[in-house]
């Protein structure tokens, strides 16, 4: 189980928008450094008089160096995050829960679908994926979102495409939008996929990701070579609360990246 860490103090080394409700926010080091994170895990992000959240880091290297994450402000503490600015301090703690087995992935087709902001957990990956392309086998990357406004990293993912596969659609298009129409499973019509030899990994709403994993499988995936990331009601980032609690899963500390192989038959259990 994991344990209970004191947040570290890290100062804001800069913040962007990626939407008009989410931010991207770089935190350096302003004391003691945190141990490496791996793609998939997820900090413990304190905003002073306020309170904490978990989220995922959305680049493990940022543009000053730091760890980047990026939020949308749904709530008190996650608005008060969107609110800081370069210069401001928060407290860190970390690295938490399981992150994608990229090792599983080496010699394989990488394929990457990811829903909303769940594309910022599966950022790293691509990151990583692409700094080492030759242990891989092509990489595709699908994105899907409610509108064109919501699509997150939208510069970069266009940068991506002279190295890897990239599909996006959303799903209410607005004036002047060229591309797909569509949730994001209909890109994969698009593909030539090798079921026998790839390695999906898939992030969004639980609903997304549940007819993403199933659509897979019926295409010929193997579940276990399938990996979902479930960071549905985390809270207290240690196993304690029970807030995230899957079946016999604790997903802060069991996941939150886990094979589809062992949560198929959860997802499909009503108010589990």
């Amino acid at each position: 189980m994991s344990t209970v860490t004191p947040p570290l103090p890290y100062r804001v080394a800069g913040t962007w928008d990626e939407t008009g409700d989410t931010r991207s926010i770089e935190l350096v080091s302003a004391g003691r450094r945190l141990p490496p994170f791996a793609p998939g895990q997820f900090a413990m992000i304190y905003a002073f008089g306020v309170g904490e959240v978990p989220v995922s880091a959305s680049a493990l290297r940022g543009r000053h160096g730091g760890l980047v994450h990026t939020v949308r402000a749904v709530g008190a503490v996650s608005a008060a995050l969107c609110r800081l600015r370069p210069g401001d301090g928060v407290g860190l703690s970390g690295p938490y829960g399981t992150g994608w087995d990229l090792e599983a992935a080496v010699g394989h087709d990488v394929l990457i679908v990811a829903g909303g902001i769940g594309l910022a957990p599966l950022r790293p990956v691509v990151h990583a994926v692409l700094d080492r392309q030759a242990a891989y086998g092509p990489l595709a990357v699908l994105v899907g979102a409610r509108t064109p406004a919501d699509l997150v990293y939208r510069d970069e993912i266009e940068s991506w495409r002279g190295q890897a596969r990239v599909e996006v659609t959303v799903d209410r298009p607005a004036p002047g939008w060229q591309g797909a129409v569509g949730v994001v499973t209909t890109l994969l019509d698009r593909l030539d996929l090798r079921p026998e030899r790839t390695c999906a990994l898939v992030c969004g709403p639980e609903v997304m990701m549940r007819h993403s994993a199933r659509d897979l499988v019926t295409r010929g995936l193997a579940p276990h070579r399938i990996q979902v990331s479930l960071e549905r009601n985390m809270h207290c980032a240690t196993g304690h609360c029970g807030h995230c609690q899957l079946g016999p899963l604790l997903l802060c500390r069991d996941g939150p990246v886990v094979g589809y192989d062992r949560v198929a038959d959860l997802l499909l259990v009503r108010e589990l």
